[in-house]
């Protein structure tokens, strides 16, 4: 007996194949765009050395023969197939038709890598999206033999000549291998796809040159958000010093020099002093706990990561089901860096979410710390919006780590993040850290 959870999933897997036909009909109509970027592409070359058409028009065209990659490259992405963008960034001072810009497209080992793309790219890209559309197709057609009859009647002949049939009986045969045909045509459409991408990847994938270059460029920005993020931090705990702390010890300070000159003449108002000044000691520890538990909270440094978020769940307005699967805890730097972006991942559920349950999920597996934080409420979250979850990428980017956001509208909202890092035997951990 078939159950709801058998119909979905021949639902999604009947879905995912449609899309996949129908991208290979796309593959086709882009791969024709292919020779016209191409043909134009080789005549502006050839006009480079007329003065200013050149230069003028190279970077123009150019610019086209990138969306068209990029744009294939976003196509090899919903595959499965990262293809990253590999080009130089563009140097200061560069304007539209000037001699830098020319130069920094000319000199870019990915242009010509682009143009080495465009016509193989669109012969692979028709030919795999035609047989990923054309045997569905004909497959449907061998279905559609018996009904086009019926309707048809004798006019049918010309179309049953596909299949090779002269009549209903032959027709009715013909329905198992249409079927059959069908089945195969739509489960073969999305592994057609992963090879055209998978062929776009060895033109428009970075070499190992071009890898290194993006990496250095990726360690420079980040450890100049690094350096910044820092320095606001510095700034942050100074501010609370100076505001705080500092300003109740001065008062403290000022209470007991004001007790210790009454103590003789007026004991009752120098007691009074002295009581205030107890309270106010206790205002300043209970502020400088605070702020040490924003430097490094200590539940983390006693409990581990696991037993801090789980106390961070239970202090939430929102209630927040835990789950963590983590056989030992990572080193001191990114169990911090972890704990706090789970804990501004809470802090945007319970101020922007209007969710009435969460849930935060942590794992490692295959050298990757993975912590998901999702909630039920009207979703729409937007990294451009606001400062919270810039943070949360710089933070993590600092440890090469990512964030991946899923928040469309109606919600529900869930926020991946991922940190390559290694993890403690748990013999090594302290016995405090499994409560």
């Amino acid at each position: 007996m078939e159950t709801a959870g058998d119909g979905a999933r021949a639902g999604r897997w009947t879905r995912t194949r449609l899309r996949a036909v129908l991208s290979g009909l796309a593959a086709i109509g882009l791969a024709f765009t292919n020779l016209p970027l191409f043909v134009v592409s080789v005549v502006v070359l050839v006009l480079t050395p007329v003065p200013f058409l050149g230069i003028a028009l190279v970077p123009w065209t150019m610019t086209l023969v990138r969306m068209r990659v990029n744009q294939e490259r976003r196509r090899a992405s919903l595959t499965g197939v990262l293809v990253t963008r590999p080009y130089h960034p563009a140097p200061e001072g560069a304007v539209a038709g000037g001699w830098r810009q020319f130069r920094w497209i000319v000199t870019d080992p990915a242009t010509w890598r682009d143009l080495a793309w465009l016509v193989p790219g669109a012969l692979v890209g028709c030919a795999l999206g035609a047989i990923g559309v054309l045997v569905p197709l004909y497959g449907l057609a061998g279905l559609a033999l018996v009904p086009v009859w019926i309707w048809l009647g004798t006019g049918w002949y010309g179309y049953g000549s596909l299949w090779a049939v002269d009549g209903l009986g032959t027709a009715l045969l013909c329905l198992p291998e249409g079927a059959l045909i069908l089945v195969v045509g739509l489960w073969a459409a999305p592994w057609l796809r992963r090879v055209d991408a998978h062929f776009a990847r060895l033109f428009l994938a970075p070499t190992r040159a071009a890898e290194l270059r993006l990496r250095v460029t990726q360690l420079t920005v980040t450890r100049a958000d690094t350096v910044d993020a820092q320095a606001a931090e510095l700034r942050r705990i100074e501010r609370d010093l100076h505001d705080g702390v500092q300003a109740r010890l001065v008062s403290l300070s000022m209470i007991i020099g004001l007790a210790d000159e009454l103590i003789d003449r007026n004991p009752a108002e120098a007691h009074k002093l002295l009581a205030e000044a107890r309270e106010s000691s206790g205002t300043a520890l209970v502020e400088l706990r605070h702020l040490v538990r924003g430097i490094h909270p200590p539940v983390l440094a006693e409990r581990g990561l696991a037993g801090a978020v789980r106390a961070l769940a239970l202090g939430l307005p929102v209630p927040i089901t835990v789950g963590v699967d983590l056989p030992g805890r990572p080193d001191t730097p990114v169990e911090s860096a972890a704990y706090f972006v789970v804990a501004e991942a809470l802090t945007n559920l319970v101020r922007h979410s209007r969710a009435r349950t969460g849930s935060v999920s942590m794992s490692h597996a295959d050298g990757l710390l993975t912590m998901v934080v999702a909630d039920d409420g009207g979703g729409g979250a937007d990294p451009a919006v606001g400062t919270g979850l810039r943070g949360i990428e710089r933070r993590l980017a600092a440890f090469d780590g990512t964030m991946a956001l899923s928040s469309p509208p109606g919600g529900p909202t869930v926020i991946r993040m991922e940190v390559p890092c290694a993890l403690s035997s748990p013999r090594t951990m302290p016995s405090s850290a499994t409560g």
